[in-house]
């Protein structure tokens, strides 16, 4: 089968790792199923030349310690690159109808390139939030078997306040209002993690635990939180989505 290709950006080679390990285990797929690319590392010609999104079963877009709505004064060169060759991909993936799922980071990149409007207004501190699925979620392919309402891991400075022109609402929050959405046929992101079980947020909140997502006198008390939420649903999403766009 044609593998899938994860577009990653964390320089912290342990998450980076990590990260990657999850999206095999939570997608279902094996080392040659899931190509990974880290933009962070090198330009995006160098890591492959010649890139065509159609030689892939669908790309993924995880999170990120890069917030997209910082001014560009405060965005280092490398982040302006990848969000440039991000803003190229995301235009080939709607040209050619390139199953997508972005996650955290990702919803946002998907979210402005097509007009929306991502800004700190509905940013969560790391935890387990209930998300609720709209009708509109209740009957997409990517959230069957999933309930109405279940637990995620959240943690994110910024969010969507706007979904793009024609984007369809798939899931929201309390505290966010934007938890998931889809836009063309087979185009999709959420701001939650469909990729994170309790060691894997417990990791990332100790990697970033000083770069402003919670108060880090709090850690202790935020691992016990997280460590006792009931999370086991969101991965369905991205199970569902590999199983869906897999040719096999």
């Amino acid at each position: 089968m044609k593998p899938f290709l994860l577009l990653a950006t964390r320089a912290d080679d342990t998450i980076a790792d990590t990260e990657y390990q999850a999206f095999l285990r939570f997608g279902q797929l094996s080392a040659a199923d899931l190509v990974r690319l880290r933009l962070e590392s090198a330009p995006l010609d160098d890591l492959l030349p010649g890139l065509a999104l159609t030689e892939f079963s669908g790309v993924i877009v995880g999170g990120s310690p890069f917030t997209s709505s910082d001014p560009l004064s405060q965005k280092s060169p490398v982040q302006l690159r990848v969000e440039r060759e991000l803003s190229g991909l995301i235009k080939d993936v709607m040209t050619f109808d390139v199953p997508f799922l972005g996650a955290c980071y990702g919803i946002g990149t998907l979210g402005l390139q097509l007009g929306g409007v991502v800004d700190r207004t509905f940013g969560e501190p790391v935890s387990a939030v209930e998300v609720s699925l709209t009708a509109d979620g209740r009957a997409d392919p990517l959230l069957a078997g999933v309930p109405d309402t279940f637990m995620a891991y959240v943690g994110h400075k910024e969010a969507l306040r706007q979904t793009p022109p024609g984007a369809v609402l798939l899931a929201d929050s309390a505290g966010c209002p934007v938890q998931m959405f889809r836009v063309g046929r087979h185009q999709y992101a959420t701001q939650f993690h469909p990729e994170l079980d309790v060691p894997g947020i417990v990791e990332r909140m100790r990697a970033y635990r000083h770069s402003g997502y919670f108060d880090p006198d709090e850690f202790d008390t935020l691992v016990s939180q997280v460590s006792a939420a009931e999370v086991t649903w969101p991965s369905r999403v991205l199970s569902n989505f590999t199983a869906r766009y897999s040719p096999n």
